[in-house]
């Protein structure tokens, strides 16, 4: 088989074999059109039997067989409906490709020449720009609530990841290979994946701009589009990451470098840093340093390492409540606080980290030699977002905090870390914001009031030792919000139980229940009638 693309979401190749359906569902496609007359070649599979192989690798199929590329308009108009009806990525085969080809142009060409009055080839009930966590969840809610909306997820990766557990690869705890799958496993079956990346949107005329060019319209837009990691922002970490003892848990190439350099590391200064805010998950800084010095107290090695938590902020934690817990271990590791202190430039040959300290008496430029370096990048909206007329001040989507609504276009909703809510961004908040979103979208396109609320809630289960974690939960305004009882778990203090949460069950709830648009312990809260909400 030889393929070639012809759009982000459409394929042509020379004819395939049934053994190759679950390869090609493996490469991200999630459709075929079969374009051949039954019997042309002696050897050639039939139809029916590429539909059963397509169907046992969870793909869609249509047969248009065309004989030439002298097509009759009937032809052309049942490849338009099935483009139309196919979830994509597709991949047309006939004997050499060409017939795909020049049969997809044509079918191209009458879409374009029709008047669009709803067309789900061009217009779709709700378009969802990024397909990571917020975005399939939140498309998995409304599929459960109605069946047969035409949605379109934009998303350009081919790999998912379930980017929690990196802080447990980096700890020796996970294989990286346990924390992603294919995007297209993990895709809804009824939505269209067009894989391509987002340059800008056109609210005003309900369109998305794709990177070719091209757009895509809707009657509702979801923007999911997460945040952007700015290695950029400082001079020398790109070059640096991943040689001379420099690593992240904030990727997934380098999460098992963590792991590497904590495994040998017997002597000298480690050094983690946290960047200002906003940053997905905001204990996951201290939680990669946490768990190491756990490691090297175990070792017998902690007594050599000098460990110091360099953080632009001007407390160890966001919400106090969960500071007292935290601090009993930063006095059992023996880690040096510096407040108010942000990386600035890394100079990786010479293993030298340089910081801008903010003191009373003003700011100082700091050097300091490491022989390991945990750093986390400024985190900023994606270009996408900031420089259209959906953004906020701060660059991300901008939304009412209750209904994630955005204020100005009522047609278009937000959430996860790409959108301009105070809450933190943490993938527990995205698995409260998804059924929101859906019940509220749905509601728009019935033309009536919006009717559940986000409150807040967010999650960040802060790993302090191997087998004992800091649950803290919590809301708008730090409120605390647990979501058991104190008595079966206590997040202010650490528990085993809330390990066995983080290490067992939450992973299994992200992929089983979240990706699939169950909502346990999610269930979306009722808009108060009456209540001001949040803009």
């Amino acid at each position: 088989m030889n393929s070639r693309s012809l759009t982000p979401n459409f394929s042509v190749s020379s004819q395939i074999q049934p053994e190759e359906l679950p390869s090609l569902a493996d490469q991200g496609f999630r459709s075929i059109i079969c374009n051949r007359l039954d019997g042309e070649d002696s050897n050639q599979p039939t139809a029916a039997e590429i539909r059963a192989a397509a169907e046992r690798a969870g793909l869609g199929f249509a047969h248009v067989p065309v004989a030439s590329r002298d097509f009759s308009p009937a032809d052309i108009r049942k490849m338009a409906d099935a483009l139309a009806s196919l979830p994509g990525p597709v991949l047309a085969y006939c004997r050499t490709g060409a017939r795909s080809e020049a049969l997809f142009g044509a079918a191209q060409r009458l879409t374009a020449d029709t008047p669009n009055t709803g067309n789900a080839a061009k217009t779709y009930d709700v378009v969802i720009v990024g397909g990571g966590s917020g975005g399939i969840a939140t498309a998995a809610s409304m599929l459960k609530r109605r069946k047969g909306l035409s949605i379109a997820i934009i998303e350009p990766s081919d790999v998912h990841y379930y980017q929690p557990g990196w802080t447990l690869v980096g700890a020796g705890v996970f294989q990286p290979e346990v924390t992603c799958r294919p995007t297209s496993q993990v895709m809804p079956h009824e939505v269209l994946w067009i894989k391509a990346a987002v340059t800008g949107f056109a609210p005003d005329e309900n369109r998305v701009i794709l990177a070719d060019g091209s757009d895509v319209t809707y009657r509702v837009l979801v923007v999911a589009a997460g945040i952007r990691l700015a290695w950029e922002a400082i001079p020398g970490l790109p070059e640096a990451l991943g040689h001379n003892g420099v690593t992240s848990n904030y990727r997934y190439d380098l999460a098992s470098y963590t792991n590497k350099l904590v495994s040998e590391l017997k002597s000298g200064r480690a050094i983690f840093t946290q960047p200002p805010m906003p940053i997905k998950c905001a204990g996951a800084p201290q939680k990669a340093m946490y768990l190491s010095c756990d490691r090297w107290l175990q070792a017998g090695r902690l007594k050599d390492i000098s460990v110091e938590f360099d953080l632009a902020g001007a407390v160890l934690f966001g919400v106090a409540a969960y500071v007292p817990a935290l601090m009993e271990y930063v006095k059992r590791y023996n880690i040096q606080l510096n407040f108010d202190t942000k990386l600035v430039s890394v100079d990786g040959p010479a293993r030298v980290a340089r910081f801008e300290q903010t003191t009373p008496a003003g700011t100082q430029i700091i050097e300091r030699e490491y022989d390991m370096l945990h750093a986390v990048p400024p985190q900023v909206a994606p270009d996408c977002i900031k420089s259209s007329q959906l953004a906020a001040a701060s660059g991300f989507a901008a939304v009412n905090e209750n209904t994630m609504q955005n204020p100005t276009y009522p047609n278009v909703f937000a959430l996860g870390d790409g959108c301009a809510t105070s809450n933190a961004k943490t993938a527990a908040a995205v698995r409260q914001q998804a059924p929101v979103v859906a019940v509220n979208v749905l509601a728009h396109l019935d033309g009536k009031p919006l009717t559940a609320a986000y409150f807040g809630y967010g999650s960040c289960p802060l790993t302090v030792e191997r087998g004992r974690i800091v649950l803290a939960e919590f809301s708008y305004g730090g409120k605390i919000t647990p979501t058991f009882p104190t008595w079966l778990l206590d997040g202010t203090k650490p528990t085993r139980a809330a390990w066995f949460l983080k290490d067992r069950v939450l992973p299994w709830v992200y992929w089983q229940d979240m990706l699939k648009g169950r909502e346990w312990l999610a269930a979306p809260k009722a808009l108060p009638a009456k209540a001001e909400t949040k803009a």
